[in-house]
Formats: C-alpha cells, structure tokens, sequence
C-alpha cells in the first residue's frame, strides 16, 4: 500500500468515525457514507493496512535471525532476560485493528451497493483479520477468537483463550472468502489483490501445516496434511492464473537485487509492495540502517549460512578443497550470484569507487549486507531511501509450493524444475535444475537439519534460506520447523591468516583492513582498518591467532530447553486483569 495515500485516507476515516475506537461513529450519516457507497468502502478498506509492515519493518525482518550476527542481540535470546513482565501485544492497541475490521464487517452487510461490491470489500477485511490472527497465532499460540466489534475494556480478551486449532479454523474461512471474492487481480503493486490473497494464503497453511506435524507436542500430526494441501493449491492458483513469473529482464547479476533497489515495484515478480515517495517525503530508512554503526545492529551474515550457497554448477562449495580457508576474494568466486547481490562482495562499488565490506565501523564479520540499500552514498545519512519494499513476490509463492509438496511426498521432478530450478537458473546455477536431488549435503544437514534425512527437503530449505534472505521470514521458519536451537549458533566470519597482516579484501590493489592482538598498530594506509581480536574485545579468532572471525563468544544466546520460546509469554499485565488467559508452557519458571 502507499504509505503517502494511505495516509490521506485515514485522515478521511478519523473525520467520520469517532477518535476512540471503542465509540459508535457520532452520527448516522456517517455510516451512510461509508457502507452506503463503493467510494466509501474502498476508503474505509485503506484502513486495514495499518496491519502490514511498512518498508522500515520489512527491511528490519530478520534483525533476529540464526544468521545474522549483530551488535547486541534480543532479551528474547537472553538467559533470564525476557519474562512475562517484558512481554507485550496484548494491549488494547495491539487489538484495535481487528476492531476496525470487525466493525467494518458487521456494517457492510446491506445498503445499495451491489453484493460482489460488498463481498470484494468484505474479503479484503477478512483477508486482513486472517493475516492479524496469523500473526497473534506466531506469537502467542492459543489466542481469544473474537469476529465482533469490541470495546477497550472487552472482557473477551481477557476471557480463557481460544485453541489453536478453533482460531485457526476461522483463519483458513477467511482465507478462503477472501481467495473467492476479492476481484482485484491488477494494480500498480500497492494494493491487495485476488493473487496477494492466494499467496498469503499458501504462506500462512505451510507454516500451520509444517508447525503441527514437527511440534508433536500439540497432539496435531494428523492435521497438517490437511494444511499443507491447502498450501500447495493456493500456491499453484498463483502460479497457473497470476500471469507472475520470475523476474530475469537485468541478467543474473543484477535481477534478483533489482527487486529490493528499484523505486517501482518489479511487475513481472512483486504482487505487492510498500513504495516510498520523494516528492511527498514518505521514505524509508534502508541505507542508513545498514551502513551506519551507530544507527541499526550492524548485522552481518555468519560464515555458516554463506558457506551453504552453492557453486555455479550446482554442487555444495563445502565440497570444494580447502573451502575452510579459503580467503575472503577466493570464495566469493564462482557461487550463487544472490550472494553478491545480497552482500559486499569483490567487485561491489558506491560512488564509482570499489566498496569493500567495511570493518571500520559495520561488519563484525566481513559478511555487509547490500540487499535493500542503494549504492549512493547520498543515502546513508538518514531516513531517504526511495525503493520500494517487496510485501509479496511470486518467489516466495514457488517455495511454498515446493515445500508443501515436498512435505506431503508429491514433489515431481517438473514440480522441481518449475520452482526451485527456476530460482537457481535466475542466480546462475547451470546443474540440477530439471530433476530432484537424491544426495543429501552432510554439511548443510549436521549444521541446520541433522534430523532431516530427505534431500529434497533439505533442498529447498536451503533454497528458501537464500532467496528469502533477510526478508524477515527467517525466524518465523526456526520456529515452524522446531529449530531454535540454531538461535544459538556461533558467529563466525571471514578466514583470517595471521595477525598483523594488510589484507586487500577485493584485489583492487588496496589493504582494507588488519587484524592484531595488544598494541594497535601505526603507520598503516588510511584506507587500512585495523581490529582488535585480542583480549578484552568481543572479536576474535578461531584458532587465537589466525582462524576464522568470530563475534560475541563471550556473551552466549540461550535457547531453552523447554521450548518455551517456541512463543512469547502472556504479558504479565494481561494476565493481572484475568488469570483465566494462563500462562504459555515455562514461562512461569525462571
């Protein structure tokens, strides 16, 4: 949605309704000028999107993430440092919007328009209460089921919770109305379309489908079929109906980043996104958050996760000899092109001028994201980024196709060729792009999956890794997958084979940075950023003296071996109006 015209209409929908959400509109009229006219639903349906993340939140995704190494991790991830008292989404303005929706709903039942009209609009709010649900479910599990207006004091929230499987139910009914009667199916990328619906609901029944049947604590195995067909035929509605494809029109080096840097969204691939306008100042804040070391957490990928994008023809580079110390120039040689579109890699410039990744200031591991900031430095500087911010994009679709497929055991090798062939092809890869693979990466298995003994699963978990990036899924699949413990996994950056060493980081002729213990070294070039790794610093190496980087050994995260952080706790307060809410699993314990 724009932000700039959403922000028009609010003001439109505050004028007519009451500035508490808990009070009737003042006067009938208006009433009779919303649900009276197609002109006045479409206003009141902009106001549903309050409820997506704006292109700040998008690019922040996954800024708690199992790859991501940052300067100072989340309370969540802390032992003891997250409780109920610090939990939130609970309060009233946590809900308001589904009271928003819910009062649109129970209006826009009658009147002159016509019933397609009405029931379009009606999908889009019900499109949204499922997305709102879907994320309370994400977050808490059990969760009140509530489809009517409420006031700010509703006894319903804090009445006993819903099951999971009744608020889920309800979800998969709104999805439903809404895949059925939203009659959009073309705009500019900025709106809800029939295809978005699709597509939110493939995202939403592979997460509930892969939840229940790897958390068979919930007693939920039998069901999750049911949901991961539900999946795939949502997924497929797109893929055959949408007229969406895979977006290839800058060649290999360029289209997948395209997507992130462009001011309009990419057609051919985005089904919605958040764009930023420069003539009406609504922008957002990609280049300042990852450039800056003082404004964002200067996240940075680990070596790990780069270690798992494949070689140009297909095969793991951890088969590749002496992978394990290769420098930073020889492996970002001949791998997935996503991997220099998602990060600084050799050849990487800004202002014309070669831009390794900067230790002087961001990177703690030599791994500089790129993916949403633009190569100008005139944008670092504070919230002026003008890209648009992809919400939905047909990628996402072909993986939740292959996956639930997949999981059910239905995959096919066209099914393969069609989804994560097509992927790979647009990075580059020239193998295994027609057919399933039948040999399982050791590598990529005991670092992420060791229970996982499919190949083809394991696949196209590494496929989505990948080519959803830092789009702020990653947690979200931790968790439906049963996980967490790869919260905790060690951040580690690039090989590093002696101290005191100038090492030029792109062969451009340049030291860019030294790594040394004790006394800081003088007289090196200005464009050489020495790093202590030594005592007394959070950076340091793998071998003492040589090694690969690693950050924050000293300050472990802690992943609990109860699974509670499978979902937040009930907040305290919410639990201090009415105990009948209970407690999530531990978070009772300390």
């Amino acid at each position: 949605m724009k932000k700039y015209y959403l922000y028009v209409v609010v003001l439109y929908t505050t004028f007519l309704f009451s500035c508490s959400l808990n009070e009737e509109p003042q006067a009938s009229a208006s009433k009779d000028v919303v649900f009276g006219s197609e002109n006045g639903l479409e206003l009141y349906s902009y106001s549903f999107y309050n409820i997506l993340p704006d292109a700040g939140a998008f690019h922040r995704g996954d800024a708690m993430s199992d790859y991501g190494a940052v300067f100072n991790f989340d309370d969540f991830l802390k032992e003891g440092g997250y409780t109920p008292e610090k939990s939130s989404g609970w309060e009233w303005e946590d809900w308001k919007e589904l009271r928003n929706i819910n009062y649109f709903l129970e209006n826009n039942q009658k009147g002159e328009v016509p019933e397609d009209v009405r029931n379009h609009y009606n999908g889009l709010a019900r499109l949204f209460r499922a997305y709102f649900y879907y994320q309370k479910v994400v977050r808490f599990g059990d969760v009140p089921w509530i489809d009517e207006p409420m006031s700010i004091d509703d006894e319903r929230l804090y009445a006993p919770r819903d099951s999971r499987t009744l608020v889920m139910e309800q979800v998969l009914e709104d999805l439903n109305f809404a895949c059925s009667n939203i009659q959009t199916t073309a705009t500019d990328g900025s709106v809800v379309t029939k295809w978005v619906a699709y597509a939110l609901k493939s995202r939403i029944c592979l997460f509930e489908g892969t939840f229940r049947k790897y958390h068979t604590e919930l007693g939920l195995p039998e069901t999750a079929n049911d949901w991961l067909k539900e999946a795939a035929s949502a997924a497929e509605t797109v893929m055959t109906e949408s007229g969406y494809s895979i977006y290839t029109g800058n060649g290999g080096d360029l289209s997948y980043r395209a997507l992130f840097t462009s001011d309009e969204p990419v057609k051919e691939e985005v089904l919605m996104a958040d764009i930023s306008s420069k003539n009406l100042a609504v922008l957002n804040d990609a280049n300042w958050y990852w450039t800056s070391g003082t404004y964002g957490p200067r996240l940075s990928l680990i070596r790990t996760f780069v270690n798992t994008f494949l070689t140009l023809d297909g095969t793991p580079f951890t088969d590749v000899p002496g992978y394990e110390t290769m420098s930073f120039y020889e492996e970002c040689q001949n791998r997935d092109k996503r991997l220099s579109q998602i990060i600084r890699t050799p050849g990487y410039k800004r202002d014309g001028k070669p831009a390794p990744p900067n230790f002087n200031g961001y990177t703690y591991t030599g791994y500089h994201p790129i993916k949403f900031s633009l190569d100008p430095t005139s944008y670092d500087d504070g919230k002026l980024n003008t890209n648009a911010m992809p919400l939905f994009r047909f990628a996402e679709v072909l993986l939740n196709y292959a996956e639930a497929k997949a999981e059910l055991g239905t995959l096919t090798d066209t099914d393969w060729a069609n989804t994560i062939g097509k992927l790979r092809a647009r990075a580059g890869i020239t193998g295994g792009l027609t057919t399933k693979p039948d040999k399982i990466d050791s590598y990529f298995q005991q670092s992420y999956f060791p229970s996982v003994t499919d190949p083809v699963i394991l696949e196209i978990r590494r496929e989505r890794s990948i080519e959803l990036a830092l789009e702020g899924f990653r947690f979200t699949d931790i968790k439906r997958w049963k996980r967490g413990e790869l919260m905790t996994m060690r951040w580690t950056g690039i090989y590093v084979p002696a101290l005191n060493t100038q090492i030029d980081l792109d062969k451009d002729g340049t030291t860019d940075v030294l790594f040394y213990q004790g006394e800081k070294p003088s007289g090196l070039p200005a464009s050489c950023t020495p790093v202590n790794v030594g005592a007394g610093s959070q950076q340091g190496l793998t071998n003492g003296t040589s090694g690969h980087l690693t950050w924050s050994d000293n300050d472990p995260r802690k992943w609990y071996e109860d699974g509670r952080q499978y979902y937040y706790p009930i907040p305290a307060s919410a639990l201090q109006k009415n105990d009948k809410l209970g407690q999530n699993p531990y978070w009772s314990k300390k």
